[in-house]
């Protein structure tokens, strides 16, 4: 071969080989892509939460919403005011303590309505598979106002079937939690018995028919075999479940008449509301709105950390 065909050869390949654009392709490729989501989310996230934490640290009121009197800056003073607010740590108690039996009863009417799921006929799983999905497509508001309904003193069937005359459920305390918490779970469980039974669908059959003719309970091989093959599912359903019902507003809202007699059933989301239009203390509403935001913010790394480890793991 002569030197010409040679470099001509060269050329040739050179020509035909692509021009290096790094290991992964340019780095602003990615950002390209996610540009028009992260202007969207920056829309609608970002700039409501800044104007929410800058109104907390704020002094605003109706006066100064009308124009009556200056904005002035507090720092921490709404959040001082906040904490030293012993309702405040009592509707946080209650919050945490009714969104973690919210959590618990969805989970398990959730994941026991998976495991029946996979050992009815068709006829009969289609049938609580579209008895699910309505409850879980029913409004809040329109499914609140129908518990109401079943439960009325006067008027409601579950009085009667029960035998408790004209009784309330809304007047005590815990019973008006418990009648929000079933409610909650109606609309709830349905996301967890979808996810699960999807879960255990792509369960090797063998796997289960194994620990079955070892002798396993079904207790059992939910607890040692389909527990631990779903814990990633159940990560994220647990985290998200924490999340709602951390946040839940609109059946303890409609169910209660705005928090139950003299405040007795607030939670932080109806509390917050209350300070900030019925009180017209919306530096204080925000500020309690920015503590819920770090609290389940927490929950949110929390839970990334355990898909990190899951994903370690696996």
């Amino acid at each position: 071969m002569t030197t010409h065909d040679a470099l001509a050869e060269r050329g040739t390949v050179a020509k035909a080989r692509p021009a290096r654009q790094g290991r992964h392709g340019p780095r602003w490729t990615p950002w390209l892509y996610l540009a028009p989501a992260l202007v969207v989310l920056g829309g609608l996230l970002v700039y409501p939460i800044y104007q929410l934490g800058l109104i907390s640290f704020l002094e605003y009121t109706q006066a100064q919403v009308s124009g009556g009197e200056p904005t002035t800056f507090q720092g921490f003073g709404n959040y001082a005011t906040l904490f030293a607010d012993e309702q405040f740590w009592q509707v946080l108690l209650a919050t945490v303590v009714f969104a973690a039996a919210c959590v618990v009863s969805t989970l398990a009417v959730g994941c026991a309505l998976a495991v029946l799921l996979t050992r009815v006929r068709a006829l009969p799983r289609l049938a609580l598979m579209l008895a699910a999905l309505g409850a879980w497509a029913t409004p809040a508001v329109t499914g609140s106002t129908v518990w109401l309904l079943l439960f009325d003193p006067d008027f409601g069937p579950v009085n009667r079937v029960l035998g408790l005359g004209d009784h309330s459920w809304t007047y005590g305390r815990l019973s008006a939690f418990a009648l929000v918490l079933l409610e909650v779970v109606w609309c709830s469980f349905p996301f967890v018995m979808v996810t699960v039974y999807a879960g255990i669908r792509a369960v090797p059959s063998e796997v289960l028919e194994a620990a079955s003719l070892d002798g396993a309970s079904q207790w059992r091989i939910w607890r040692s075999v389909l527990a631990p093959m779903l814990r990633p599912i159940l990560v994220v359903v647990t985290i998200q479940s924490v999340i709602w019902d951390f946040k839940v507003f609109t059946q303890i809202y409609v169910m209660t008449n705005g928090g139950g007699i003299a405040g007795q059933n607030l939670v932080l989301n109806v509390y917050a509301y209350q300070k900030a239009f019925a009180s017209s203390q919306y530096s204080l509403g925000s500020a309690i709105g920015v503590v819920m935001l770090v609290i389940l913010l927490a929950v949110t790394l929390v839970y990334l950390r355990l898909l990190r480890r899951q994903g370690e793991e696996l």
